[in-house]
């Protein structure tokens, strides 16, 4: 039956799936009662199409017994293979007629034999051409969106039969022909006659819908010769393939179709990157006909990339300028999205890699100089952790973490050296340091992912602007460590104290000249020792194992025998005051002694003063019961660290004073006299005059505890000055610490624990010469200096090393050969 037409384009049915395998399925008769049902279903296609099969396949099935034999009754009564050809309104079909053997039982059955026919058929004359003449009118009806005139299954069992008889080339020749008429027509019409680009894009994309369609319906009809001849012959294309050929032939390859298609496509895209709303759909379409049809390589995708460089390079070296550096990292940003859109929504998947390559180099690699030298301080100095995690990403995409890093580094020091070079920052200069250290590490940590490299260049950094200023900053670390363990210091907990000093012990691994901070920590570890003013023993000894994990037992064994001297004077002062109750001579005073060994203590220079008699008796009561228990030693009392506890009777009322040594020394004058010049109590108690200063100072110029009256009332003290004990003297507290004015460190002072220090790196120097050159007994200059560096944690210059040389060659610990005044042998 004939098809009837429908407005519009018209939509077929394509051939069903058991057409395709019933044509493609090898001829064969089974017995079994499945097919028996399957054949009573008359008005099914595939029964139509197997019956059929049977009378124009050029091949019928017989099956033969081995004892039962078909009759030559039988043979006469088969009809010619094409009769029902010429019988109209058959279409083709023979009646069914059942075999004897249908009723034979499987059981019975022993084996069955399939053979050929003994006469070839032959096709009805002119059944080739009026086949073809359905088959095209059909073609042609699907071409132009008309009705067909002919049934599907009748069109799609013409070409079965003549791809059968070897007909199979000249149909689909003959196909080739008509499909290529066609598509010449349709590239001759309105395709080049419309002039404006959105309309021709839209025209473009309806053509190519239209063909697909067709072609899909044309091969539906054809089915069997494109499963069928196509499949055997590797070099014919299949129906779909052909119509892409010609498709691309005769209307994308035109010159003038291509150019239009393509120019067009550059400019939707060029508008929409502009902000402009376009056909996203049409792009879409026209960008999966120009893959399916193996010209999006060619034909668009190189003039694309062009486009998109010329685009993002002119848009690149403008913003870059106008625009500051965050807003320009976010315009980056957006514009990769953007691009990645695109890929997903239009662009085939294969441009990504070049397409994000030139974004990324035009915008970023171009400009990364400029952005990192533009604002990469900018946004360090402002802590803007978003932006930098964005600049991070960015630069990795641009291939500019390097360079990245090396401006990072070169901004550290920058910063690092304007911290430590000022003298005026000196008061807050470690407190800085730490900072901008914690600030750093939060920037590698969330912002540069932790990157090792990264990490490295932070060491690299504070290592060289930490020791741009020799000893200083190691020196204001020992004292900043002081502040923090004196007592009085309630800024922080336990536990925060402890992570403070371990910020702080990050800073010492950066010290070259660690020995010098050796040197300042145990200048003030004895008086915070000595004086009382230890906050937290446990802190001392967490810090003592913090500085001896990070430098090693040799390092901290002076300090250790400090916390030990202070151990053992304990214990001694038990064993003195059972000796002082035994022998009943204790007194009114009291009095207690520390012990220190000389070497593990810094040096200080004895000062004589005039001590009251009864504290020369009791020294000389500790003298002889320490050299009784202990004999060869020898003691050396330092006054300038000592301390009393004086109690004072005023009118009012009685109080304790907590003192200095010399503070006590002039408030006991006041026991014989109520008032004192400067030069008598000078000459009473032996302190020298800076000194004397400074004590009476603390005495006298004090608001809240005043003890003594200065004549005239002015800060600075002559030698005419004249002081009164303070009879009206008041205090709410019942004992009271008088503290002593601090002199501040002389840079004489600095340059003396600086020279010991000096003193000690030589002593360090020779003893690793001579450990060497023990060692090799013959070395030259060259690789002893070398290994003098390799030993030494210390700063070293050549100059240094030379002189230690010349002056271990003087002292016949080694000497220089006699030919070669280069190389030098180890004197036993």
């Amino acid at each position: 039956m004939p098809l009837q037409p429908v407005p519009g384009p018209l939509s077929f049915k394509q051939a069903p799936n058991d057409v395709e395998s019933v044509a493609g399925r090898k001829r064969q008769l089974d017995l079994s009662p499945g097919i028996r049902d399957r054949e009573n279903h008359n008005s099914s296609f595939v029964s139509s199409v197997e019956k059929k099969r049977r009378y124009t396949s050029g091949v019928t099935d017989e099956i033969l017994d081995q004892k039962d034999i078909m009759s030559d009754h039988q043979q006469q009564d088969r009809r010619p293979n094409f009769s029902a050809l010429s019988s109209p309104g058959t279409n083709g079909f023979m009646h069914k007629t059942s075999s004897p053997l249908l009723n034979t039982k499987p059981g019975n059955v022993k084996k069955l034999i399939i053979k050929n026919f003994k006469f070839q058929p032959q096709l009805p004359e002119n059944y080739q051409n009026e086949t073809w003449q359905k088959l095209k009118e059909a073609v042609v009806a699907i071409h132009n969106s008309t009705s067909i005139d002919y049934c599907l299954e009748e069109l799609y069992q013409a070409v079965e039969n003549l791809c059968s008889h070897k007909l199979s080339a000249y149909i689909y020749s003959q196909l080739r022909n008509v499909c290529e008429e066609h598509i010449k027509s349709r590239a001759d019409e309105s395709l080049l006659e419309c002039a404006e680009s959105a309309q021709f894009l839209k025209l473009m994309n309806r053509c190519w819908e239209d063909h697909c369609r067709q072609m899909v319906m044309i091969r539906s009809i054809f089915l069997f010769l494109d499963r069928t001849y196509v499949l055997q012959n590797a070099a014919v294309s299949s129906i779909w393939d052909m119509g892409l050929e010609l498709f691309r032939t005769h209307i994308i390859s035109n010159n003038v179709i291509e150019s239009r298609t393509v120019d067009g496509l550059l400019l939707l895209i060029d508008k929409e990157r502009s902000g402009d709303v376009v056909d996203v759909t049409l792009l879409k379409n026209l960008l999966r006909m120009l893959s399916d049809l193996q010209m999006y390589d060619t034909a668009f995708e190189v003039k694309f990339l062009e486009s998109t460089l010329q685009l993002y390079a002119a848009e690149g070296r403008r913003l870059v300028e106008d625009l500051e550096v965050p807003e320009y990292l976010c315009h980056v940003d957006r514009r990769l999205h953007e691009e990645e859109e695109r890929l997903l929504l239009y662009l085939d998947h294969s441009t990504r890699k070049v397409l994000i390559g030139v974004v990324e180099v035009q915008l970023l690699g171009e400009h990364v100089t400029t952005i990192l030298q533009k604002g990469l301080d900018i946004l360090l100095e402002a802590n803007r952790v978003s932006d930098l995690i964005l600049l991070y990403q960015l630069m990795g995409r641009a291939k500019g973490l390097n360079q990245l890093c090396k401006n990072f580094c070169e901004y550290m020091k920058k910063r690092g050296t304007f911290i430590v070079i000022d003298p005026e920052r000196d008061k807050t200069m470690v407190q800085d340091l730490l900072d901008f250290k914690q600030k750093i590490d939060n920037i590698v940590s969330q912002c540069f992912n932790s990157n090792e490299k990264y990490q490295n260049a932070v060491r690299e950094a504070f290592e060289y602007f930490i020791n741009k200023r020799v000893n200083k900053p190691a020196e204001l670390i020992a004292k900043f460590v002081d502040s923090k363990l004196k007592t009085g210091n309630k800024e922080a907990t336990e536990e925060e104290l402890d992570k403070l000093l371990d910020r702080i012990m990050v800073l010492f691994r950066y010290i070259h000249g660690k020995d010098v901070f050796e040197a300042f920590y145990k200048k003030d570890l004895a008086k915070r020792l000595l004086v009382g003013k230890s906050a937290s023993v446990d802190a001392e000894k967490a810090m003592l194992s913090k500085l001896k994990q990070e430098c090693g037992a040799g390092f901290t064994s002076k300090l250790e025998g400090m916390f030990k001297d202070i151990e053992l004077s304990k214990d001694i002062m038990a064993a003195y005051k059972q000796h002082s109750q035994s022998q009943q001579i204790l007194g009114c005073m009291e009095m207690t002694v520390n012990i220190l060994t000389m070497g593990y203590w810094p040096s200080y220079t004895p000062v004589e003063v005039h001590l009251p008699t009864e504290m020369v008796e009791h020294q000389e009561l500790f003298k002889s019961f320490y050299l009784g228990k202990h004999s060869g030693r020898k003691l050396q009392w330092q006054s300038t660290l000592g301390h009393c506890v004086l109690k004072a009777v005023f009118p009012i009322e009685t109080k304790e004073l907590q003192v200095s040594l010399f503070q006590s020394l002039v408030l006991l004058m006041f026991n014989d006299g109520d008032e004192f010049m400067f030069d008598e109590i000078k000459n009473a108690t032996g302190i020298e005059s800076c000194e004397l200063v400074r004590t009476l100072q603390s005495l006298s110029l004090n608001k809240v505890n005043k003890l003594l009256i200065k004549t005239p009332l002015c800060k600075e003290v002559n030698s005419s000055d004249k002081f009164t004990f303070n009879s009206k003297f008041k205090h709410k507290l019942f004992r009271i610490k008088i503290n002593q004015i601090q002199m501040k460190e002389t840079p004489e002072e600095n340059t003396q624990t600086t020279e010991r220090v000096f003193q000690d790196r030589q002593y360090q120097i020779d003893a690793a010469i001579v450990r060497i050159m023990k060692t090799r007994k013959t070395l030259n200059h060259a690789l002893l200096v070398s290994e003098c560096y390799d030993q030494l944690k210390f700063p070293l210059t050549p100059t240094d090393l030379k002189k230690r040389i010349e002056s271990l060659i003087e002292r016949d610990y080694m000497e220089r050969d006699k030919e070669t005044s280069n190389q030098y042998h180890y004197v036993a």
